[in-house]
């Protein structure tokens, strides 16, 4: 569904990714884990086509992902929702999902309150004055709106309380279990995302240095070393 090969990305001088490799199927659940400063958001912006200094082949299905043309990639069917609250804070939840979702009809936008019915009860509500659970909820949403067969998602939980990573991530699933929409989720929080995941790839400058299934990197007793 979405391969990646031969992966050199830069940041001036700085090498991030090294002949970065990775192939993604339809339907997977997949982690992205490391430490900070490791790859993992150039690697999702190598995936939309965001970055400038980058060498190597991305594909998504029979697409060449093209650098520098991230509008015309997510048209492929690719939603792309980047760290931290990407949402039009002065405008209604109603009008956030709108925006997003106008290539597509009212039936989009059902099943985007059937994934998430707190969108639904809080539509006239203004988006800054949502919780920050609640607005990351708004910005999948939005995301869901365009209908992507994948989802990229870059550290979705980041700043919640627990409580409320468990429903973010619960919602995430519940996408590719009813959808059947392939998620690659970039996190910090590695306990509660390696539940929710079928595929764990952990990334160390730009290399990956385990890739695997969840179950297998959740029973390492070494596993805290590896970030």
């Amino acid at each position: 569904m979405l391969q990646l090969q031969g992966i050199n990305a830069h940041f001036g001088k700085l090498h991030v990714l090294h002949d970065f490799s990775l192939t993604i199927a339809e339907g997977e659940r997949v982690g992205i884990f490391g430490h900070n400063g490791a790859g993992k958001t150039t690697l999702l912006r190598a995936c939309v086509g965001d970055l400038e200094e980058c060498s190597g082949s991305v594909r998504y299905r029979e697409h060449a992902v093209v650098s520098g043309e991230v509008h015309r990639n997510v048209g492929f069917g690719m939603g792309f929702v980047p760290q931290g609250h990407n949402v039009f804070r002065d405008l209604t939840v109603a009008e956030n999902l709108e925006i997003a979702g106008l290539r597509h009809d009212q039936a989009a936008l059902s099943e985007v309150h059937a994934v998430f019915p707190l969108l639904l009860e809080r539509s006239q509500q203004i988006a800054s004055s949502l919780s920050g659970g609640q607005q990351q909820m708004l910005a999948l949403g939005m995301a869901l709106m365009t209908r992507p067969s994948i989802l990229l998602l870059d550290e979705p939980t980041i700043g919640l309380a627990p409580v409320i990573v468990r429903d973010v991530l619960r919602s995430v699933t519940q996408i590719n279990r009813t959808r059947g929409t392939t998620l690659v989720i970039v996190e910090q929080n590695v306990q509660a995302t390696l539940e929710n995941v079928d595929r764990a790839v952990v990334i160390k400058s730009g290399r990956i240095i385990f890739d695997g299934p969840s179950s297998e990197l959740l029973a390492q007793e070494n596993l805290w070393e590896l970030f």
